[in-house]
């Protein structure tokens, strides 16, 4: 028959030093904390497929396609980000010239901010149809210029076709593409 013995050690923690302080005066304790930052930067954009409409051909469709959201968890001294943004070509069938409409014909613009958290200045790449941008180039979509700590923004972006004149029926399909940095 075996015997076997565990031999436990307790370890008790010493504070440090105290201090030695005469009376009447200020005996300092440094105290510290840490603040841990969360899952980083991050952007959810909407499940597809998004449909902005129908049109005839040499008319045009738009239509919002869903909140688009930054989320900045790095908890940084200089929060900032830059939302970017741009389209595929859209295409039905074959994508033959006449089944595709190209991306230089595609418009997007983002709106004001629907929600946002934390502190800073919150910019939209495009804040009214008026200033709104063909996505066959990168674009800037939203962007966060100043500020600290998380935060998070929220926007309903509008996508505008202009179909060509030699567009063919059919249901065209394409992507918007979201980078957030």
């Amino acid at each position: 028959m075996g015997v076997s013995a565990a031999m436990v050690a307790t370890a008790v923690a010493v504070p440090a030093s105290a201090g030695t302080c005469a009376p009447s005066t200020t005996c300092p304790t440094t105290v510290t904390f840490t603040v841990s930052a969360g899952d980083g930067l991050e952007i959810t954009v909407p499940d597809g497929p998004v449909s902005v409409g129908t049109g005839a051909p040499g008319t045009q469709v738009s239509g919002q396609i869903g909140t688009v959201t930054v989320s900045d968890e790095r908890a940084a001294l200089s929060a900032t980000w830059i939302t970017s943004v741009t389209a595929t070509d859209f295409t039905t069938g074959g994508g033959t010239p006449s089944e595709t409409v190209p991306n230089t014909a595609v418009r997007y613009w983002s709106g004001p901010a629907t929600a946002t958290t934390g502190v800073g200045t919150f910019v939209p790449g495009q804040l009214n149809a008026a200033s709104a941008v063909f996505l066959d180039q990168v674009r800037t979509a939203f962007s966060k210029t100043t500020g600290s700590g998380n935060n998070s923004a929220s926007w309903n972006p509008t996508v505008v076709v202009d179909i060509p004149a030699s567009a063919v029926a059919g249901l065209y399909t394409g992507t918007v593409n979201h980078s957030v940095a």
